[in-house]
């Protein structure tokens, strides 16, 4: 599940809600966010700019780039930091993996990246969905590198190596959270399954495939489970991990408070003590989101190259 969030604007009943300055920024391009309104009115598609309710949305598709959302809008869980819908998921579409490779190609995306909502309703938990997404954007746009975040396939390996076939360059699977607080904050995820997903990526054969994971601050973890959520990355094999603010989605019951705005130098300290365990990439900032300027992290790995990364 992708990290998710919006903001509030006020502090009541001891939640708080308004956003330190290091939150503001640009208004962005009404003619870049126009045409992309109309290419996803066009093609049906989702972003998860919309259904997690990004504060980067303005940024990223103001730059023509945005994070498709595939196997509908809808998710099983209903984890309790996230925007998502809670419900009854729709039915597979057979043409969706066909629309995001024509979205591709239309935004001339040099590098895109494709996430869903939990399909625990579905026997390989949408794995080949996103193989046939993945084939779909490589046969209409080769030069195209292609990063994925799945979710954990209720530990299906053989789900999981469905998607690692496909060969894409990142692929990623969210911890969302330090230890302590994985369980209430994530009703039907499991913290070990979650490092166990990304043990398994990096233990398999396909070698050339970056393994990325992230998590969001803010919660009220310590700094000591901040820094043992970095090891515990680590250790499973990780090469890329991103850390953002938590923004919680409302004011209700069902979503957790922020306990508090981490200020930006203890961004740069986690991105500091994550690169001195030997991470080779971290996005640390209080508006990173795990796909957020994604191509960089790819980038900071393997230079500009699409191709295998080793």
């Amino acid at each position: 599940m992708p990290n998710c969030g919006c903001a509030g604007s006020s502090q009541s009943g001891g939640q708080i809600t308004s956003l330190p300055e290091w939150f503001r920024q640009p208004v962005p391009d009404q003619e870049s966010l126009g045409r992309m309104r109309s290419l996803l009115k066009e093609t049906g598609l989702t972003t998860v700019c919309q259904g997690a309710h990004c504060p980067n949305t303005g940024e990223c598709w103001s730059k023509g780039t945005a994070t498709f959302m595939i196997l509908g809008t809808k998710c099983t869980r209903a984890c309790r930091f996230c925007a998502v819908e809670h419900g009854v998921a729709e039915a597979v579409s057979c043409e969706e993996p066909l629309l995001v490779a024509e979205a591709v190609q239309r935004l001339g995306l040099k590098y895109a990246v494709i996430t869903s909502v939990t399909r625990d309703d579905l026997a390989d938990g949408g794995a080949e969905q996103f193989a046939r997404t993945v084939r779909a954007i490589r046969s209409a746009a080769p030069q195209c590198g292609v990063e994925l975040l799945v979710p954990d396939f209720a530990g299906d390996d053989v789900a999981l190596g469905i998607v690692m076939e496909a060969g894409p360059q990142v692929l990623g699977h969210n911890i969302e959270t330090v230890r302590r607080l994985s369980s209430p904050l994530r009703p039907g995820a499991d913290h070990d399954r979650s490092l166990a997903v990304l043990r398994a990526i990096r233990s398999s054969g396909h070698r050339d495939i970056l393994v990325k994971s992230g998590f969001m601050v803010g919660l009220g973890e310590a700094e000591d489970e901040i820094i043992l959520t970095l090891q515990e990355l680590k250790e499973a094999g990780c090469d890329i991990v991103t850390i953002g603010q938590y923004l919680a989605p409302s004011k209700g019951a069902r979503h957790f408070p922020v306990a508090r705005f981490v200020e930006p130098k203890e961004f740069g300290r986690y991105r500091q003590e994550g690169l001195k365990m030997g991470l080779r990439y971290i996005a640390s900032g209080a508006l990173v989101r795990s796909s957020y300027m994604a191509e960089e992290g790819f980038e900071g790995c393997c230079g500009s190259r699409k191709g295998p990364c080793s």
